[in-house]
């Protein structure tokens, strides 16, 4: 697990939500150029951290949003979740090997506050049954990791995937070279439990 996304409607609403949630305030982390999202981050530990994204008002034609479930999102919730690899080829080859559609690897990049620019590739997998399934990032060498620089304070207590075929998401994956909690459910839906200074928090 690398980091959880957290979609808001609004960015500076969203960093007052979780910060009156688990008692620690996210940092603005930047924009993302050409796809219409800026986020603010908070660590969970180690080289993990939850993204608060909300779709970027300076930004309103960009070509590629990042997550087009950002428009018109009525509820903030848990939207993704990410496996940092070491490499996007190996992962693309599991994928494809188990005949699931790839999209990527893709280059993003975030104009951080300082000015410098965070750079990373992504692979996302797509197709009717991807709902639920991690997206797989690469960072780019020599940068230091999001979590270094967020606020600290919260740890991941727990993450499940509730999933509505639990048996074919713990066998895809594996064949991915992943790992999660997965539970049966009505619906898919990612939840996380924080440990923070208020307490134990979830997210879903």
């Amino acid at each position: 697990m690398d980091h959880l996304v957290f979609a808001v409607a609004d960015l500076a609403r969203g960093i007052e939500f979780v910060e009156h949630k688990t008692g620690v305030r996210a940092r603005f982390g930047g924009q993302h150029p050409g796809r219409g999202t800026h986020n603010a981050l908070l660590s969970l530990g180690g080289r993990q951290y939850l993204e608060i994204i909300a779709v970027d008002p300076m930004q309103a034609e960009a070509p590629g949003l990042l997550f087009p479930e950002l428009k018109g999102l009525s509820q903030s919730r848990l939207i993704a979740w990410a496996v940092a690899v070491e490499s996007l080829v190996e992962t693309a080859r599991r994928a494809e090997a188990a005949e699931l559609e790839i999209i990527g690897p893709l280059v993003g990049s975030r104009a951080q506050a300082d000015g410098s620019l965070l750079t990373w590739k992504t692979l996302r997998i797509g197709g009717p049954r991807a709902e639920g399934l991690p997206f797989f990032i690469e960072w780019q060498q020599g940068t230091a990791h999001p979590s270094q620089h967020a606020p600290p304070g919260c740890t991941m207590a727990s993450f499940a995937v509730e999933h509505t075929d639990s048996e074919w998401m713990r066998r895809t994956l594996k064949s991915l070279g992943a790992d999660a909690n997965i539970v049966p459910g009505s619906r898919v839906r990612l939840k996380a439990r924080l440990q923070t200074p208020k307490g134990e928090v979830e997210l879903s």
